[in-house]
């Protein structure tokens, strides 16, 4: 390559540069029907990339509280209300943009239960200089319920009788579900759906255990074999679910 191509990609290059403008993009991911999801859940992961090219700009994870619970929960607010503080679980890039670049963020979590986790992606124009940091920034909501099967064990082994089922039911955020709360744990459908060496077997219903957040019940094994069970929590008001699995060998 010729000394004077080369000094004419370096120019390119520095101008280049120069056009770039630093462009701040903050991101917010609520849980549907909670709070946001921040350190308290090990936070959601954060993917800012070209939505054309595809190319990375950042990546990270949320950080920060839940958030102001009256300014999120309640119902006498319009679509414009500013629902964040500044303590409340962000990620925090800048990009440097020479152009209007369309950009996608994706986003998954909870990082604490990522085998009950979602993702949820969105687009946006994005000019270089103006920034995505205001109001509510750029707020992601992230569908699912966070369900966490504690009883019985993953692959363990009973006896011939009842088989206890347990379950730990929280709202994306980490928030509690009680009786009668704010997310009440009356209005959630939460059961166990059982398969037999991988045939479905039946449904058991599970009950408040007593204390926040926690669900239980049991079934009777019919005779020996491996049973899977996917304890499910659900909300008929909006849909919003999640399951946890695990599978028990009955002698």
């Amino acid at each position: 390559m010729s000394r004077f191509i080369l000094a004419v990609l370096a120019v390119l290059l520095v101008a280049s540069a120069a056009w770039a403008e630093h462009t701040e993009i903050v991101v917010h991911v609520r849980g549907q029907g909670s709070k946001f999801i921040g350190t308290s859940m090990a936070g959601a992961r954060v993917i800012l990339e070209n939505a054309d090219t595809g190319a990375i700009l950042a990546q990270g994870v949320t950080k920060g509280s839940t958030g102001d619970t009256d300014r999120i929960m309640t119902d006498k607010r319009d679509a414009s209300a500013v629902i964040v503080t500044p303590e409340t679980a962000r990620f925090a890039a800048t990009l440097n943009l020479d152009e209007p670049t369309r950009i996608r963020v994706r986003t998954a979590g909870p990082l604490a239960q990522p085998q009950t986790g979602n993702e949820a992606t969105a687009t946006r124009w994005v000019v270089p200089g103006k920034h995505v940091r205001n109001g509510n920034a750029w707020l992601v909501e992230l569908p699912g319920l966070t369900v966490d099967m504690l009883e019985p064990r993953a692959a363990s082994r009973a006896p011939a009788g009842p088989v206890s089922i347990s379950a730990n039911v929280v709202m994306n955020c980490g928030c509690p579900v009680t009786p009668g709360g704010l997310w009440d744990a009356d209005v959630f459908e939460v059961a166990a759906r059982i398969a037999k060496d991988g045939a479905y077997w039946k449904t058991v219903p599970l009950a408040y255990g007593g204390e926040p957040s926690l669900f239980t019940g049991e079934f009777r094994p019919g005779e020996p074999g491996v049973y899977g069970i996917t304890v499910y929590a659900y909300d008929p008001r909006d849909g919003n679910t999640g399951i946890d699995r695990t599978a028990v060998t009955v002698k």
